[in-house]
């Protein structure tokens, strides 16, 4: 069975490895951050989630955290002077550039799972990347349905109700954000694969990667649209009159909660949707090995 978690360089567990990891990582924070793609909160969470990631998953794992990272910062510069795309903008609780809690947010759950691949190790690992691929898929396909998806030339629907709603609404959909969702996934799962079958190990685990990319991706992608239609807070500002995911309204004003949970907002979302897309991930992977033997 292919090993995704084993040691890609001789002995990349050892300080020197470790400490070449977060230098790679630290370039890309940076990278990230001259790009505007990441705050400077941002930049360090990324420099710490990636220097885990790199130094103790491998070079497949850290192949997939760069192909999530760099097509969804590529994508969130997509037209961005598209009126559409600005006027779903006003709409969410931050800005293009992420922050801390964004990227604790979307890359916690692969961070612990990579970092299980040096603890656990043995036959846990096909499983724990494959968890790994499901959780940043899940991140991926809502990246790309939320900046693709405001593109759309018909106006979204709510997932709960399927009324009509204006573009950038909490737990609404479009076709062409479904679509986008599914592509980010099946890229995501596509890369996870080649990463591992680099290694030289033709196994059916690359179908199965792909395939736990897709239940994860979409999986993930779904729920975060249904607790963002449920459970996660919504505002709208008493002096614009205009609804925002945020408390403080871009105008200044403290906006008033019309639905859900104040502590349930974005972030805590986009973490549910990763942790579930992990498990589908994973499970997924397991049921397509099974029914490959």
């Amino acid at each position: 069975m292919l090993s995704p978690g084993k040691p890609m360089i001789p002995g990349d567990t050892e300080p020197i490895w470790i400490f070449s990891a977060y230098i790679l990582a630290g370039l890309v924070g940076y990278g990230g951050y001259r790009a505007k793609a990441l705050s400077a909160s941002g930049a360090v969470a990324a420099c710490v989630i990636g220097g885990i990631i790199f130094g103790f998953g491998g070079l497949p794992w850290a192949f997939v955290l760069i192909a999530f990272f760099a097509s969804s910062s590529l994508l969130s510069f997509f037209k961005t002077s598209d009126s559409r795309k600005i006027r779903a903008s006003e709409t969410f609780e931050k800005g293009g550039r992420r922050d801390a809690a964004q990227v604790l947010a979307n890359g916690s759950v692969a961070t612990v799972l990579a970092a299980l691949s040096i603890l656990m190790g043995g036959a846990t690992l096909p499983y724990l990347f494959a968890g790994f691929v499901g959780a940043l898929a899940a991140a991926t396909a809502d990246t790309w349905a939320t900046e693709i998806g405001v593109l759309s030339k018909a106006r979204p629907r709510m997932l709960t109700s399927w009324k009509m709603v204006n573009a950038g609404t909490s737990g609404a959909v479009t076709l062409t954000g479904i679509g986008a969702a599914f592509a980010g996934a099946m890229f995501l799962g596509i890369v996870g694969a080649a990463a591992v079958l680099l290694q030289g190990e033709i196994t059916h685990s690359g179908q199965a990667l792909v395939l736990a990319a897709l239940a994860g991706g979409m999986g993930g992608s779904m729920l975060d649209s249904l607790l963002g239609a449920t459970l996660q807070a919504s505002y709208r500002c008493p002096q614009c009159e205009k609804a925002t995911e945020s408390r403080i309204h871009s105008c200044g004003a403290t906006a008033q909660l019309m639905k859900g949970i104040p502590i349930i907002n974005n972030d805590v979302v986009n973490f549910a949707a990763t942790l579930t897309g992990a498990l589908l991930g994973a499970l997924v992977y397991s049921a397509a090995l099974s029914s490959a033997l």
